[in-house]
């Protein structure tokens, strides 16, 4: 079992940044390929983000592709998303996620990957 627990959600206004966090506990977080994805209100849930185990490897959504920055720290056991330029379109629950299936194999972008899921944090943008 994994247990994942975002944070650093918030209200900013447009043009601003945040830094969310996720914490992870449980089953050995420098095996897991992790992803972050968000569901803004009256849609399905999106992919943002997704990075290997070790951090070598990212892929983005076209959408924040130059403004969001998806890292982790192995030894915190932690993933981070800093999101820059923030746009009211960014308004979401954002939520991170863990694979422990190979980052190289399958679909990152792919919510279905995806066996352990955290409880998610708003992020609300104001223009």
């Amino acid at each position: 079992q994994v247990q994942l627990v975002e944070s650093g959600g918030g209200l900013v206004q447009a043009g601003g940044s945040l830094r969310l966090s996720c914490a992870a506990s449980g089953r050995t977080f420098s095996n897991a390929a992790m992803g972050w994805f968000r569901r803004a209100p009256g849609k399905e849930r999106e992919f943002v983000a997704a990075v290997s185990w070790s951090g070598g490897s990212t892929v983005y959504a076209d959408s924040v592709k130059g403004r969001f920055t998806i890292s982790r720290d192995n030894a915190k056991n932690t993933v981070y998303l800093q999101m820059n330029s923030l746009k009211p379109e960014d308004t979401a629950v954002y939520y991170c996620a863990a694979r422990f299936t190979s980052y190289y194999s399958g679909n990152n972008r792919n919510d279905k990957e995806y066996a352990y899921w955290g409880q998610g944090t708003q992020v609300t943008v104001s223009s």
